[in-house]
């Protein structure tokens, strides 16, 4: 990374992050406090949620930890009333960025349904559930942003085809959430990354430690993404500075899916 440190101003608003305690969220609830937001920081591990929170509030900024299980419905409305509890409003940015982590999975003919399950459950009734709890209060407001992490797996084939199912539908949520809500001011966009340095690699990296080097060599950047690359994007688009953005798919993948510079430069050399 550059160590550039942009900032947006999301003074007073409440934001709340699902799957917060590592990788991409742990990274982004720490750039929304230091951007001014309280933030109510959830995960299914609620100690890793709850000790992120307290290195915030230690570094000076407004977290909270709780046990968000996007699973439950009765686990997300406890959460968000907890969030408006303590941190004194009503979530004014959701960040829908929960995922399951799981090795590589089998091909799609020896998939089981349970895999199907999970993914769908997670993702994207995940999702539909902590949007469907937070809405009430943004319509009542008149105001309010969902952000949605996808994924390049949402357009193209990159494996995985259940997690790719279940990014695409939410890709399609993220429109009709912004379509049917834009009357009330309420922006819903999404951010599509490519490969992130996350620790949902470390067990193939453990395997093959090449694995990034591998990679990049698909990425016109010439590097594999960092959880930063994707939280800053998340943070701009729950900014004022986004204000007339919506309904948008924000692509962060390195140019991965602008093109094949793999493919061209063998066929210029052909």
């Amino acid at each position: 990374m550059t160590g550039r440190q942009d900032r947006f101003d999301l003074s007073g608003r409440v934001a709340l992050v699902t799957g917060a305690a590592g990788g991409v969220g742990r990274v982004t609830v720490r750039r929304l406090a230091a951007s001014g937001a309280a933030v109510a920081v959830t995960d299914v591990e609620e100690k890793g949620a709850q000790d992120l929170a307290a290195e915030i509030t230690a570094d000076g900024g407004r977290a909270i930890g709780l046990r968000l299980d996007v699973t439950s419905a009765d686990s997300v409305s406890e959460g968000f009333a907890s969030a408006e509890r303590q941190l004194g409003g009503p979530v004014d940015v959701l960040v829908n960025n929960a995922i399951v982590a799981c090795p590589v999975p089998p091909r799609f003919h020896e998939a089981p349904e349970s895999l199907w399950d999970t993914d769908l459950d997670v993702i994207v009734k995940g999702a539909v559930r902590c949007a469907q709890t937070a809405l009430p209060a943004m319509m009542a407001r008149g105001d309010g942003v969902i952000v949605n992490v996808v994924s390049v797996n949402a357009v193209a084939f990159f494996g995985h085809p259940s997690y790719s199912a279940a990014k695409a539908a939410i890709v399609s949520l993220t429109r009709s959430l912004a379509v049917e809500y834009g009357g009330y001011g309420i922006r819903a966009n999404a951010v599509s990354p490519g490969t992130i340095r996350t620790p949902a690699w470390d067990e193939q990296i453990a395997k093959n430690p090449a694995t990034f080097d591998a990679l990049k060599q698909w990425y016109p950047l010439g590097r594999i993404g960092e959880p930063d690359d994707v939280a800053a994007s998340i943070c701009f688009l729950a900014s004022d500075s986004a204000a007339w953005i919506s309904g948008s798919v924000l692509t962060v993948d390195g140019a991965l899916t602008a093109g094949n510079a793999v493919m061209a430069r063998s066929v210029e050399g052909s």
